[in-house]
């Protein structure tokens, strides 16, 4: 089966002189006919809104589940890493940037092709499908589709994300979900504005609904001088201790990449003092990529 004009689109409407409104994401797009949406993965084709990445594979790895990462969840297990290409924010630090916004090859997949993969190795210590690397949210009709084939197979599904998701998508996909990542890129909306080109408040939505339905840990980038003020750490755990105290926070070393390559690697002191506040009202913290 071939996807080479993707699939139809699921959460739009045809509007005015063949456009489409795509309320996938809070972006909202709207798009003239011939042209993407702002995660390059969604294109309006005569009228109708396609999923171009449907079936298209850039990562495929079986990873510690750590990795994800997810401490708390299966701790010690292994999950099939699957990506696409594509993402609906412009993050100038990305650490998979070519996947997410260049043109990055791809291997045709079936959503059976990839569960019965994951199914296989099975042996090999794999509990299910993580959809990571770059947005699995704008890769939304594959990953649905497979998670429902993965669910009968007694698969565990996660997601790694963003969390800039609308309301309805997220809610219709998550009795299918199991573990999520979530990156709380900071908690500032002048740094989601500025930095990623989205927003805060839709992303901490994505948080609260998701934590009421599947196990979620939450990921920060630690940036010297953007995010890493111990009164903002303290911000960002107070409001997730107000959820549970017990969502696992992931703080994370920040390391030159894409458009940030003249910023500094992340002081280890700087880690260690932020944790020290996370730990005041979280009871799980962990230092990533130390």
């Amino acid at each position: 089966m071939s996807f080479d004009n993707g699939k139809q689109a699921r959460y739009y409407n045809k509007i005015e002189d063949s456009k489409v409104h795509c309320f996938l994401c809070p972006h909202n797009c709207v798009i003239k006919p011939h042209m993407t949406g702002a995660c390059r993965a969604r294109k309006n084709i005569d009228g109708d809104l396609f999923s171009l990445n449907y079936g298209k594979v850039t990562s495929l790895s079986l990873d510690p589940i750590e990795k994800k990462p997810l401490n708390r969840f299966h701790p010690g297990t292994k999950i099939l890493s699957a990506g696409s290409f594509g993402c609906n924010l412009k993050c100038s630090f990305c650490q998979n940037w070519t996947i997410a916004h260049e043109d990055a090859d791809t291997v045709e997949i079936t959503p059976q092709i990839l569960v019965d993969k994951a199914v296989s190795l099975k042996n090999n210590g794999n509990i299910g499908i993580a959809y990571t690397y770059n947005e699995p949210s704008i890769w939304y009709e594959f990953v649905y589709d497979t998670c429902q084939l993965a669910k009968k197979e007694g698969l565990s599904n996660v997601l790694v994300t963003n969390g800039f998701i609308s309301r309805e998508p997220l809610s219709d996909i998550l009795p299918l979900i199991d573990a999520m990542n979530i990156d709380v890129k900071a908690f500032t909306s002048g740094f989601y504005k500025d930095i990623c080109s989205a927003t805060l408040d839709n992303v901490k939505e994505s948080v609260e609904l998701a934590s009421k339905h599947c196990h979620v840990e939450v990921t920060t980038l630690v940036i010297p001088d953007l995010n890493d003020s111990i009164d903002e750490i303290e911000e960002l755990s107070k409001w997730l201790s107000s959820i549970s105290r017990d969502i696992p926070l992931h703080l994370s070393r920040f390391f030159p990449n894409y458009k940030m390559s003249h910023i500094n690697p992340t002081p280890k002191d700087t880690l260690i003092s932020v944790k020290n506040v996370a730990d005041n009202y979280l009871n799980y913290v962990y230092l990533g990529n130390v």
